[in-house]
């Protein structure tokens, strides 16, 4: 258990060393920070001090923004990891899995805010019925600007839903434990209607991070969705939490993913959007062109005038 800033530093290389998702680039790391503790550079730091400290010198040997070092809570200090996961569980809940907002915008176009990707054992319910909301839409714009993440398997709950049947590979995840690649495929089976032959505009941001970004990446991998917005963060990798004594604990990577289009992933570099415009532009560019889309589809009379005058009210960049 470490007592000391010294201790701290090396139950925390350890930590790397072992579970690290890229073995070479954390032994890289452990020597990098050695020197740095032998040359005084942590001496007389504060445990947050720290922690910042250390967080950016191991992005500056790996790069990875999910490796960091931080403030360990107090009160989850002395909570069991089993309470500690019930209380996730509830957090997540009470924001309703994520699912900021769900409308039907003027000239049927579904709107989806999403906030968060939860478990999909936990948020299947949830995300079923907000799909079972926009079903009927001509258009869906997928709101990820705020989004900062979550689970895989919740990823692939949500677009599923985007495709025909079982026969798409979306994603691979490369555990460094195990040595395993675990597959993820389209769903076979979907609570309500899939959403077919109609087009997804999914929106992104510069904060747009981690489980938003495979959203992103595995959409336009799969040439499924236009992305309007910015370049998101550039976070690929799962990752644990491991304490390091009372104070603090390390998030380290310990899996990638491996895309089956690209055969590469999304970390360091963002998901770069096919339409490119300032976050706070994207929901009126991709409203725009939903739209549009509406006017070509042949749609009721009512429908028609709904979104002549949406696009009326539009700014001309948009409209």
């Amino acid at each position: 258990m470490p007592t000391g800033p010294t201790d701290v530093i090396e139950e925390a290389l350890a930590v790397l060393c072992a579970r690290y998702v890229f073995p070479d680039k954390a032994v890289k790391a452990a020597e990098a920070i050695r020197a740095r503790r032998d040359a005084g550079v942590y001496r007389d730091l504060s445990v947050a001090a720290l922690a910042v400290q250390l967080t950016a010198d191991l992005f500056e040997s790996c790069a990875d923004r999910h490796l960091r070092i931080r403030v360990r809570d107090a009160e989850a200090a002395e909570t069991t990891e089993a309470d500690l996961a019930a209380a996730r569980r509830e957090q997540v809940r009470l924001a309703n899995h994520g699912i900021s907002r769900v409308e039907r915008l003027d000239g049927n176009i579904g709107y989806l805010d999403l906030r968060l990707i939860p478990d999909a054992g936990t948020g299947g319910r949830a995300i079923a019925a907000a799909m079972e909301l926009v079903a009927q839409t001509h258009a869906l714009i997928v709101d990820l600007r705020r989004n900062r993440g979550g689970s895989p398997n919740g990823v692939i709950f949500w677009t599923s839903y985007l495709f025909p049947d079982d026969q798409t590979l979306l994603n691979s995840i490369h555990d460094r434990e195990t040595g395993e690649t675990r597959q993820y495929w389209s769903l076979a089976h979907l609570p309500g209607e899939r959403y077919l032959d109609r087009p997804v505009l999914v929106l992104t941001s510069g904060a747009t991070f981690s489980g938003g970004e495979e959203f992103c990446y595995n959409l336009k991998a799969r040439g499924r969705a236009t992305l309007i917005g910015e370049t998101t963060r550039g976070g690929a990798h799962p990752t644990r939490v491991v304490p390091l004594g009372p104070t603090l604990e390390i998030a380290v990577p310990d899996a990638r993913s491996v895309n089956p289009v690209t055969g590469t992933n999304w970390e360091g570099t963002g998901v770069e959007p096919d339409v490119a415009v300032p976050a706070e532009q994207a929901y009126e560019v991709a409203y725009g062109r939903a739209l549009r889309h509406v006017l070509t589809t042949g749609s009721s009379a009512g429908v028609l005038a709904e979104v002549r005058a949406a696009l009326a009210a539009l700014p001309d960049a948009a409209g």
